[in-house]
């Protein structure tokens, strides 16, 4: 018997000694404020808690070491610390997907009452053991730094009141997600439910002669085991190509190592992967396609169709070889980007549970429920309205949970044994499973004239797409969309092609493509400098898109362009260091190229004093919740006195997309406006209590996009971000700060919109200098967090945000989208920081290490 203190009782544990602290307290306690987001690696820190007054990490802590011992979780901390603490870091816009939120809470409890008064460079060293995806730690350092003032001096921390545009009202479940209250869908418990677990392919590309299941079913404890001979309705998803199959069957060949071949639910999580270890599978090994550039050529055909899943083409303007021959300088250079994992700190969960009436309900965490419901339906062979998919808050996503992962196998493993069933990824099986970045290859060619105008661009694009399409058609397709960066060129020829190979799939991600092509343009600009002895400043500002100037595809831009403001902000900056990297940034803020963009907003009035907002959007700690409350209150003037709830399920019928392309600040902003007016009209002579009952319907549609192949107008998105970014070395060749100049058009949440661009800034920077998938021949070479390259605080810069407002013309109330541009200009900028210090050109990322002078 194991006998010590946790949270100020006496506790007693009589199982196996090996057991770690993170499985009791989660199992057998219940105490979810300790999350699991590296299962057990020891990599993250979102299970740290306190141990005889010191930090340590629950997930590699066995039960023996606990042995009279002081355990200290967040629901043990005096009440006026927890408080302190939780409000400090929702005052100081320190929680975004909150998943490592609470460890980080639990280290500056520990750090505080040793040290109530620490220096900013105190509370960095501290968080040595704790990473944060979202935020770039800055909000996080800053909310410490309240709390210890504030416990100093006794006093309580306020936080934003008023609740309309322009204030950092406090983002929507920011105070339960710092304290651990706040549940992901691994934290929820259901009554009688059941646990599944997966079984992946050992190989990247082999023949399945046989999967044996006997073992597995002879297990204790075990349910079912199921197949893709289970599966009664069609068993091909993706999100826009059919070709990614629930299940690999008996007699296939698998085409990546995240395929599954069987899933087991049994009584619990543990005895269900026991058995997953239990069943055997024959394979014929074949030879895998892994190098992108062979797969035009390739006898090896990962799909039927072929290896090539789509190609881009833009050709406009002059032929483009007589303008190289006629131009005063030009430059050439082949780039290579690398497979970037996403890392969000929650791993992928889903919770199906039948309703009763012959439908089901999902609890996801998905970018899209309505493509989560489009699929679960079509593979269990039901109608869509007998789906009902929930949003649970996701604990980051960064585009990586767009697709499907487990969602469906907890659907089918639910409809077909009549009870709840969760089934949860670990680390080892996220890294496996889900899309990445996109490796790509780019040849340039980018030429000026003799006064340094821009001339023409000639880009081949290579991408990387993996075993199954997710987005990556359309993935690639931005990287040739947006090849010449955030610049007007009046020649362009450009192709880009993306290939199916054996490596894992690669989709959505931060950027959306753009983050290569912005990397070669960039790094191509800064070569055009030196050839033709330019200022690099002075010849990003006269070539930057602006009114009446065009994107790559021949979009010709209207009002609201910000980029020379964006650059004009960093100018003083850039002129006075002489070891500095400058890159701009062009985002699109929408899916446009002709596509339809729906957003539907429901409110309904619930009781005098609340009211629920329903939409079908994705809070995953970009604050799209947070947007939409804010929305409805600027419209209708409500106080914070009025209890606004914000939710996100099909059942609520409030139709969207999938929450990417940086769109869902202007699409339900737009969709809230409508409903809300409708509302404020009511409330005229009246009060909430008169009205409560009723609803408010507003739908926004985008429907004026084009393709960039029409004869015409082109308008490729119907808006855009715009960035310029700068990268200062001091003389030791040590990153110290980066200058981020924005222009998301009217900021909504001024808090929030610095938490993504700080966040944006270190994803970006862990992309320059870091981040790269362990993989070799198609499987990967470590499955481990610690070796995904990911920054901590001690890594990151000082980050200097800027704001730049250039209001939008159809944005609500002027706003642009601002979630994936923070990552775009990061990596050129430190990449041509590098090249002013040593004076090496880098063509690949992560960048190679500097030479020292």
């Amino acid at each position: 018997m194991i006998s010590f203190s946790l949270n100020g009782q006496v506790a007693e544990y009589a199982g196996d000694a090996k057991t770690s602290l993170l499985t009791f307290l989660r199992e057998d306690r219940g105490i979810t404020s300790v999350k699991d987001g590296c299962s057990g690696q020891a990599a993250c820190g979102a299970c740290l808690i306190e141990l005889d007054g010191k930090p340590a990490l629950a997930c590699s802590t066995p039960m023996k070491r606990v042995a009279g011992k002081r355990v200290v979780t967040i629901e043990g901390f005096p009440e006026n610390v927890r408080r302190t603490l939780g409000r400090a870091f929702v005052a100081k816009a320190a929680v975004q997907c909150g998943y490592c939120t609470p460890g980080i809470v639990s280290r500056a409890k520990i750090l505080l009452e040793n040290n109530p008064d620490p220096t900013r460079e105190e509370v960095v060293e501290a968080l040595r053991a704790n990473i944060c995806r979202c935020t770039g730690y800055v909000k996080i350092v800053d909310g410490i730094l309240l709390a210890a003032k504030a416990l100093r001096e006794n006093k309580e921390v306020s936080w934003e009141k008023r609740t309309g545009i322009g204030h950092s009202y406090p983002k929507v479940e920011g105070y339960e997600k710092a304290l651990g209250t706040g549940p992901y869908i691994d934290d929820m418990r259901l009554d009688g439910m059941c646990y599944g677990a997966l079984k992946f392919s050992e190989h990247p590309r082999a023949v399945v002669r046989r999967i044996d299941v006997s073992g597995a079913e002879k297990q204790p404890g075990v349910i079912r085991v199921f197949t893709g001979a289970d599966i009664p309705g069609k068993r091909y998803q993706g999100l826009i190509e059919k070709d990614w199959p629930m299940m690999v069957a008996a007699g296939e060949t698998t085409r990546c190592i995240g395929d599954v071949l069987a899933g087991v639910v049994a009584e619990s999580e543990a005895i269900a992967r026991r058995a997953v270890d239990e069943i055997q599978v024959e394979y014929d090994v074949l030879k895998p396609l892994t190098v992108m550039t062979e797969a035009a050529n390739s006898e090896i055909l990962i799909h039927a169709s072929g290896n090539l899943l789509k190609k881009t083409v833009i050709r406009r303007g002059e032929p483009i070889e007589e303008v190289f021959n006629r131009s005063a300088h030009v430059v050439e250079g082949v780039f290579e980007t690398p497979f970037v994992e996403h890392a969000f700190l929650e791993t992928e969960a889903s919770i199906a549970q039948p309703d009763g009436q012959g439908g089901l309900t999902v609890f996801s965490q998905s970018q899209g429920i309505y493509a989560d419901r489009e699929q679960i339906s079509s593979l269990l062979d039901l109608p869509a309205e007998k789906v009902d998919v929930v949003l649970v808050s996701a604990g980051g996503g960064f585009g990586g949970k767009e697709d499907l992962t487990v969602q469906h196998h907890a659907a089918l493993y639910s409809m077909a044994l009549g009870c709840p069933v969760k089934v949860r990824l670990n680390r080892a099986e996220s890294i496996r499973m889900h899309p990445k970045r996109h490796k790509t290859q780019m040849t340039y060619k980018l030429a000026c004239d003799e006064n340094g105008l821009l001339t023409a661009l000639r880009a081949r694009i290579i991408g990387d797409t993996g075993a199954y399409a997710s987005v990556g058609g359309e993935v690639v397709a931005r990287t040739g969309t947006h090849a010449a960066g955030a610049y007007h060129l009046p020649n362009v020829d450009v192709i880009a092609s993306a290939y199916y190979t054996n490596n894992p799939p690669a989709g959505a991600f931060r950027g959306f493509g753009v983050n290569q092509s912005n990397f070669a343009m960039e790094s191509m600009m800064d070569e055009l400098c030196a050839r033709g002895g330019f200022d690099r400043w002075q010849f990003r500002y006269d070539n930057a898109l602006d009114t009446g100037r065009m994107t790559t595809t021949g979009h010709v831009l209207g009002e609201g362009i910000g980029l020379r403001q964006c650059l004009d902000a960093v100018k003083a900056a850039f002129n006075a260091n002489q070891n500095a990297g400058l890159a701009c940034a062009v985002k699109n803020c929408g899916i446009g190229n002709g596509s339809e963009e729906v957003s539907e907003t429901r409110i309904n009035v619930i009781a005098p004093n609340r009211i629920i907002l329903s939409h079908g959007w994705t809070e995953m700690g970009q604050g799209i919740h947070t947007v939409a409350r804010q929305v409805l209150a600027e419209v209708t003037g409500l106080d914070d006195s009025v209890s606004i709830e914000v939710k996100s399920s099909t059942g609520a019928n409030a139709t969207s997309g999938t929450t990417t392309a940086s769109r869902g600040t202007a699409l339900l902003g737009n969709s809230t406006i409508k409903a809300a007016k409708k509302l404020k009209a009511d409330l005229q002579g009246r009060c909430l209590a008169d009205l409560v009952g009723k609803e408010y319907f507003g739908r926004h549609v985008v429907d004026w996009t084009t393709t960039h192949d029409i004869d015409g107008e082109i308008v490729s998105h119907f808006s855009y971000g715009f960035a310029a970014h700068l990268a200062i070395l001091d003389s030791d060749g040590t990153l110290q700060s980066i200058h981020a100049a924005h222009d998301a058009g009217t900021v909504i949440n001024p808090a929030l919109f610095e938490g993504q661009v700080e966040g944006g800034v270190a994803m970006g920077m862990g992309y320059a200098v870091s981040e790269k998938l362990p993989l070799k021949d198609g499987k990967l070479t470590s499955s481990r967090m610690s070796k995904l390259g990911l920054l901590k605080a001690k890594d990151v810069p000082d980050i200097k945000v800027i704001s730049v407002q250039c209001p939008d013309p159809v944005g609500p109330f002027g706003a642009k989208g601002v979630g994936e541009i923070g990552t775009i200009p990061t990596a050129p900028a430190i990449a041509n920081a590098y090249c002013q210090y040593d004076g090496v050109r880098r063509y690949s990322l992560p960048l190679t290490p500097l030479k020292k002078r």
